[in-house]
């Protein structure tokens, strides 16, 4: 059986994939269900490769960093023990890739907002294909915690409503203070002297 061998580019980054159909699930022979390899070459970086646990790490970490970082929200996500960590640095974006062999510095890949768009694009696709039949170990898209999108609010627009309620209920408050109340009339009119009045008129 030949394996298969997928290609998703983009301008700066190049996902190459390759592996076989899984028979057991009857799939069929243009259809990859088992990876065998993937290779991810990014301009100016070193090839990329590894197993798919490898390539589920990076999307793992790809996919929210960029959700945030398209609402404004600069935070990093993995760790070393997951393989992968990507990280706001300045005006670009820094991957850690780390080494399962010990004494491996971690290799590091700096990529502006274009590269990294690219590489989303590689790994979204991939993820779209209906070639691919793998069920990728990835966590469904959830919205940005409140807490997050509220932080990167300036304090000036999160207490602008606040300040603008208090300060009217305060001139209301001082209108109705300084408003002269309206004398009350202690006299009785009886129905008689209201008819004597409008007859006179």
């Amino acid at each position: 059986m030949f394996k298969l061998n997928f290609r998703y580019d983009q301008n700066s980054a190049r996902l190459n994939i390759e592996g076989l159909p899984d028979k057991s699930l009857g799939q069929s022979t243009n259809t990859i269900g088992i990876l065998s390899s993937w290779q991810l070459e990014l301009l100016g970086s070193p090839l990329l490769e590894g197993k798919l646990t490898h390539l589920e790490s990076l999307m793992n970490v790809v996919f929210p960093y960029a959700r945030y970082t398209l609402s404004g929200v600069k935070r990093s996500f993995g760790n070393s023990s997951n393989h992968v960590m990507i990280s706001p640095s300045g005006t670009l974006h820094r991957i850690c890739l780390f080494s399962s062999k010990e004494d491996t510095p971690p290799l590091e890949i700096q990529l502006d907002d274009a590269e990294l768009s690219d590489l989303v694009r590689c790994l979204d696709d991939l993820r779209q294909d209906n070639r691919v039949q793998i069920k990728w170990n990835i966590p469904k898209d959830m919205p940005l915690q409140y807490r997050d999108i509220v932080e990167k609010i300036p304090l000036s627009q999160r207490f602008t409503a606040a300040i603008f309620g208090f300060s009217t209920f305060i001139c209301v408050s001082l209108l109705y203070y300084y408003v002269p109340i309206p004398e009350l009339i202690d006299k009785k009119i009886t129905p008689t002297e209201l008819m004597e009045s409008k007859s006179s008129r």
